[in-house]
């Protein structure tokens, strides 16, 4: 059976968990191809609201296998400390439903003190991380002294190998003015979050393509979006790794033969966590009536760090470049109901910079960061759509909205969300 991609068309926090729980429903297996903890999917289901960080929004499907896939940084004790809240609200993560790649690297609590010791050296330049360590776990990976999850397997290499980095970390720690680690204590504690965690590890890859050629339906869940990408977001402001559908396929071991649907995800405005460029930016009242207040989950503060998001119009310059990027088939666009109540709105197409239109963003960051937006006006509407069912019960304006988002795109729009819980979705 194919296999369906979920990306994130913006700078993240697009509402990807809502839509891999959605899609799970119908998928037999979930995994995960990049990130790690600096991820967050919010899922609402009833009365509880889930708050995932590694863990696959498939895991709330009692039919549905989870994989943390080779394309992953996993921090172990974080992980369990995720799995034990989960399991505590009544969902089961037994190794039975739950795997993780045997190939994937382990955050640690150097790599934890490194980020935050290199984002105060940058300063004002900060790049605005989770500081959640992901950024050195990939830096190790790439500099080939990472330590990866199947080393847990063995308790003697492992503690070998933690041991050593963290006093090589306690090296550059000490050079920059910051708190070194005890290496003994910290082996101590990983070595029993790895006695925990070893019987889910295994290969993923053999997992996946077994499970694949036996007709499985996979789902791939992507964190962070397609401006962040290590090579064709905001670059430096970006994360470490690819969550672009090119990045689902290294980061699973799997063949494009399989995929067959490639979904953006996007909110009907956009924001942005931490620092980069962002045409689009309002403030004032405008951005903060599209960030809300913060006293409900469905407000734009950040799932993992609690920060308030930066919030401005559509931009379909971004859109249209993430749709080329990642050959999306369709997209779906969320939180169609917080443009309600506005009397006008906007939607930027296309960027000027130093008298030259730009339709896809600029080759460098320096023009990117001196663009100004060209916008089209589309007129609002003021009714509560949070119960709407039926495309023909929206508004006229908000149809009017989606078309043209569609249209600006090139890309067909399915579905779109009015709301947080799982059945507020409207068909197209």
């Amino acid at each position: 059976m194919p296999a369906t991609i979920v990306i994130g068309a913006q700078w993240g926090d697009e509402g990807k968990g809502r839509v891999a729980d959605w899609l799970a429903a119908e998928a037999d297996v979930v995994a995960r191809y990049a990130g790690g903890d600096n991820a967050g999917h919010t899922v609402v289901v009833g009365d509880k609201i889930f708050k995932l960080h590694l863990v696959p929004s498939g895991i709330l499907h009692d039919h549905v296998v989870c994989v943390l896939g080779n394309g992953m940084v996993v921090n172990p004790v974080n992980l369990l400390r995720e799995m034990d809240q989960i399991a505590a609200m009544g969902v089961e993560v037994s190794p039975e439903r739950f795997i993780i790649s045997s190939r994937a690297h382990l955050i640690t609590p150097a790599h934890v003190a490194l980020d935050s010791a290199s984002e105060k050296a940058l300063g004002n330049q900060a790049i605005g991380t989770t500081l959640r360590g992901i950024g050195p776990a990939y830096m190790d990976k790439t500099g080939r002294k990472g330590i990866r999850a199947g080393q847990m397997l063995n308790v003697e290499e492992f503690a070998d190998a933690l041991h050593k980095m963290i006093e090589e970390a306690n090296v550059t720690l000490s050079r920059q003015g910051g708190v070194t680690l005890d290496p003994k204590q910290v082996a101590l504690d990983y070595i029993d979050a790895a006695e925990r965690l070893r019987p889910y590890i295994k290969d993923t890859t053999v997992y996946l393509n077994t499970r694949l050629r036996d007709g499985a339906r996979v789902l791939c869940e992507g964190a962070q979006g397609t401006l962040l990408d290590i090579d064709h977001g905001d670059y430096p402001f970006v994360t470490s790794s690819s969550p672009t559908s090119g990045g689902a396929l290294t980061g699973l071991g799997i063949g494009p033969r399989y995929i067959d649907r490639v979904m953006g995800v996007a909110k009907c405005f956009s924001t942005r966590v931490g620092s980069g460029p962002m045409p689009t930016e309002l403030h004032g009242e405008l951005g903060n009536r599209l960030r809300g207040t913060g006293e409900n989950h469905w407000d734009e503060f950040g799932t993992t760090t609690g920060r308030p998001r930066r919030c401005g119009w559509l931009d379909t310059v971004v859109l249209r470049y993430a749709a080329a990027v990642n050959g999306f088939t369709e997209m779906f666009l969320t939180k169609l109901d917080v443009l309600s109540g506005f009397d006008e709105l906007k939607i930027a197409v296309a960027y000027h910079v130093d008298g030259v239109r730009y339709e896809y963003p600029p080759v460098t960051l320096a023009e990117t960061e001196r663009a100004e937006a060209e916008f089209i006006t589309l007129p609002g509407w003021h009714e509560d759509i949070s119960k709407v069912k039926d495309v023909k019960d929206l508004p006229d304006a908000a149809r009017t909205y989606i078309q043209k988002v569609a249209e600006l795109c090139d890309t067909p729009i399915t579905t779109i969300s009015v709301g947080p819980e799982r059945d507020q979705l409207v068909y197209i």
